[in-house]
C-alpha cells in the first residue's frame, strides 16, 4: 500500500501587486480613451495630445509590471497626480482621475490586509 502525498501548491501570489497591476492597466486604457476624448476637442496641438497620452499610457503599462519592486509604489502614487493633471485640459479628468486614485488607495490598503491575514493564517497553519 503505498502513501500519496498531494501535489505541493504553488505558493499565493500576494494581494497587493494584483490590486496595484490591474488598477495601472485599467488606468492605461482610461487614459488612452482620455487621449482619444481630448484629440476630439483639440485641446491642444494633435501632436502634444498623443504624445502627452500615448506616453502616460504607455508609463503606466510599464508601472504596472513594476509595482512590488521597491519603489514601485511610490511611482505608481506620482502617476496617480500627473493622471489627475490631465484634467487641466480635459476637466472631467479631474473626476474620473479622482476615482482612479481612490482604487489606487483601496487596492493599496486592501492589498496589505489580505496579504497580512494570509501571512497569520500561513503561520497559523504550517502544515499546509
Amino acid at each position: 500500500m503505498s502513501t500519496q502525498h498531494p501535489a505541493p501548491s504553488r505558493p499565493k501570489r500576494p494581494a497587493t501587486p494584483q490590486f496595484t497591476q490591474m488598477t495601472l492597466v485599467l488606468e492605461a486604457l482610461l487614459v488612452f480613451f482620455a487621449t482619444l476624448v481630448a484629440h476630439g476637442l483639440r485641446v491642444a496641438p494633435t501632436a502634444t495630445v498623443w504624445a502627452l497620452g500615448g506616453i502616460t499610457a504607455l508609463i503606466l503599462l510599464l508601472l504596472a509590471g513594476y509595482v512590488g519592486r521597491p519603489g514601485g509604489y511610490v511611482a505608481g502614487t506620482v502617476a496617480q497626480v500627473a493622471v489627475l493633471s490631465f484634467g487641466v485640459l480635459v476637466p472631467m479628468m479631474f473626476v474620473i482621475g479622482g476615482v482612479f486614485v481612490v482604487l489606487w488607495a483601496v487596492s493599496l490598503w486592501l492589498g496589505a490586509r489580505i496579504d497580512r491575514e494570509r501571512a497569520e493564517y500561513d503561520a497559523a497553519h504550517p502544515e499546509g
